[in-house]
């Protein structure tokens, strides 16, 4: 009987991620919660209220060992009160209105108060889903075993649209999946463990993602039948358990469709029958889900289909989407990743770099209201060092959405520990001078720069139907770290990396200090190791794990980045490269154009140079090169050891779990140092000063 237990035990807490609600250890604090945590008075409902009620419930008899008791009308004892903000009965709890008009639509407020001599706390929502992430957040503090009695908070997220993208298959892979299979599909059909999907939803809620499409960009045949009549009544089925959690739920849709699942010849967005096509089909869809958020479109890239076959441009095919969606609401994300995949990359001054901004710069304001142009963080694709894409700022009349990948596809695959957050935290930091000095892209996207009818930040899942969802333990940290990192952008990736680790490991400091600083140490260390000072691209082509510095697929001559027996990096400046650098306001534009004032980090993106150049550390290019792979290996087996003398303090499945990945990581870090060393000392002809040995 022991062994189940400790077996179901090992089991949750691998599948409960940071929602772990273990039981509190301090007596002392357990008596001071359960005063006020034995009542919930419920002053509204809804879906979304039943849910939030539901997490309190399990969430407090998990931590405190008993159920708290429920009631609808207002008490006059110690409890929990779920109030939305039009509820008069408030007022009971000296509520002041004006305080609450700061709230938007998500927002919420904790507060603390004395009730005739008990305490209580109000979660208050200016609608019920403020409730839902204030019960979250009420939750939240006690696993962190902070005091509850002096609570005032206000909290508004900072970016209206928070959304997840899917790249599940129906056959149940996931493209750049790196967890397990689906949790929507398997074989060609939905799956039947709804109790995944609302757990999944649960996690979602918890961090305040508001949004999720539910199928890949790169929509397939069979895929494409998601709209139909035959498979409308599953997509509802999981839009319904993501309603009660807050989010609307969207799909991808192939832009071919009238050709692929109508009867007609063409998808010529100017063509009566097309538009007539899709406003059919759009009224069907809202009769199965009436709140459908819209869709996702990736067109005209990587050999999707779109409006170019027609000689339409990106406007005229969003727009066709968008007036068919706009009598119900709904929205288009109409993806920025387009570029010609079959150009000839011989040609120095052909830029894929420059493609994003050369094909949606000009077209800025004739998108309509309901259309939002989805762009990746930087110019390329995802790479673990890029430079800002020069599209946030250009469009000043357009809705956009900045997109970010929580996947790890090019930073090791959630095989290599690679905590994204600094990385976020960088790109929603950069200044792009739109407007002169403070024109961040956290500020363009969050809509107070410009005034977008639709804005936000989206990404790509990193989940799959792994026990623990994410594969590797500690990826769950980027899952947590980008919904709490949306919801406030203010948030330090050291506040972000804290709380995930506390709530996933418990509050041993010895352990919370390890991993905290594996975690927030580990995009610079796979960055040592993998590709050199933002030039990036040196990896397997396929599957992009690995180094393959010739390889990538669209790069068949021999090159993202021009090496020679002179130097290396690509020419991208106005003076005599491929003019990228111009795409950016004159202050950026200024310190990329020059090798002056090129971040090093960046040097190798925007200049080409002889190996001899010398950094600002001092240090030459080829010299940074074998310096940093050496000390990337040296960095993962030092990360190894520290994890392997936490063996005691995490149980067994977990502990193994993440051994076993940076035992992968060693592997793999060993592999580029020594391809890409031995590259460019045969290329360059210059030694390691160290004396190191380069096969």
């Amino acid at each position: 009987m022991t062994n189940v237990k400790l077996e179901e035990s090992v089991w949750k807490s691998a599948y409960n991620c940071w929602l772990q609600y273990s039981d509190i250890k301090d007596h002392s604090r357990v008596q001071e919660y359960k005063k006020v945590c034995s009542n919930l008075v419920i002053l509204d409902q809804s879906a979304i209220i039943d849910s939030a009620k539901e997490e309190l419930e399990k969430g407090l008899f998990s931590m405190l060992g008993e159920t708290p008791t429920i009631s609808y009308e207002p008490q006059k004892k110690a409890s929990i009160v779920l109030a939305t903000y039009d509820q008069r009965t408030i007022k009971e709890y000296g509520v002041d209105y004006e305080d609450c008009n700061i709230l938007n639509d998500d927002g919420y407020m904790i507060q603390s108060f004395d009730y005739q001599g008990d305490k209580a706390v109000l979660l208050l929502g200016k609608t019920d889903k403020g409730i839902l992430y204030a019960a979250f957040h009420l939750l939240r503090l006690i696993q962190m075993s902070k005091d509850i009695n002096n609570l005032t908070i206000f909290e508004n997220p900072k970016n209206q649209i928070r959304m997840i993208n899917h790249w599940d298959n129906m056959l149940g892979d996931i493209e750049r999946g790196y967890s397990g299979n689906s949790i929507f599909y398997d074989q060609n059909e939905f799956t039947h463990d709804v109790d995944r999907i609302k757990d999944y939803a649960r996690y979602l809620s918890s961090v305040g993602i508001n949004s999720l499409s539910i199928n890949n960009v790169n929509v397939h045949q069979v895929e494409s039948k998601l709209i139909t009549k035959e498979l409308l009544p599953h997509v509802a089925e999981i839009a319904d358990i993501f309603r009660s959690y807050g989010i609307n739920t969207y799909l991808s849709v192939n832009y071919a469709s009238p050709i692929e699942i109508g009867d007609l010849n063409t998808a010529d967005p100017l063509d009566s029958e097309v538009q007539a096509w899709w406003s059919e089909k759009v009224a069907e869809i809202y009769e199965y889900i009436p709140d459908f958020g819209g869709f996702i479109v990736k067109a005209d890239s990587e050999h999707r289909p779109g409006p170019f076959t027609y000689g339409r441009n990106h406007a005229d095919g969003a727009n066709l989407l968008g007036r068919a969606l706009e009598p119900f609401g709904g929205i288009v994300f109409w993806r920025c990743f387009v570029y010609d995949c079959l150009q000839d990359w011989r040609d120095r001054k052909t830029d894929r770099a420059k493609a994003a901004y050369d094909h949606f710069k000009q077209l800025d304001g004739e998108f309509l209201d309901n259309v939002i142009l989805q762009i990746k963080n930087g110019p390329m694709d995802f790479q673990v060092r890029e430079p800002v894409s020069p599209l946030f700022g250009s469009l000043k009349q357009t809705n956009q959405v900045l997109e970010f990948q929580v996947a790890q596809e090019y930073t090791g695959q959630q095989k290599d520990l690679c905590f994204l957050v600094p990385q976020w935290k960088e790109v929603l930091d950069f200044d792009t001078y739109s407007e002169g000095k403070g024109s961040t892209v956290k500020s363009i996207v969050n809509g107070s720069k410009y005034p977008f009818q639709y804005s936000g930040i989206t990404a790509v899942s990193n989940i799959g139907n792994d026990l623990n969802w994410t594969g590797n333990t500690l990826a769950q940290a980027n899952f947590y770290g980008y919904g709490r990192l949306i919801w406030d952008t203010e948030l330090s990736a050291e506040e972000i990396s804290d709380e995930w680790v506390r709530l996933t490991f418990g509050h041993d400091e010895h352990v919370v200090e390890e991993v905290n600083q594996m975690l927030l140490n580990s995009w610079q260390i796979y960055e040592n190791y993998t590709s050199p000072l933002g030039v990036g691209w040196m990896i397997n082509p396929g599957h992009h794990y690995g180094p393959n510095i010739e390889g990538y697929e669209y790069s068949k001559w021999g090159t993202y980045h021009f090496s020679d027996c002179l130097g290396t990096g690509v020419n991208r400046t106005v003076k005599n490269g491929t003019g990228y650098s111009g795409q950016y306001y004159p202050e950026n534009a200024e310190i990329y154009e020059s090798l002056e004032t090129c971040p090093d980090e960046l040097l190798l993106f925007f200049h080409h140079v002889p190996y001899t150049h010398r950094l600002k550390s001092g240090e030459t290019v080829i010299q940074h090169i074998y310096n940093t792979h050496f000390l990337g290996v040296e960095q993962v087996e030092n990360m190894k050891a520290r994890w392997e003398q936490l063996k005691d303090k995490i149980d067994t499945y977990r502990y193994e779990n993440v051994l076993d990945r940076f035992t992968m990581q060693l592997e793999n870090a060993i592999e580029w140092r020594d391809r890409i060393n031995t590259y460019f000392y045969r290329h360059s002809g210059i030694p390691d000063e160290k004396k190191r040995t380069i096969y």
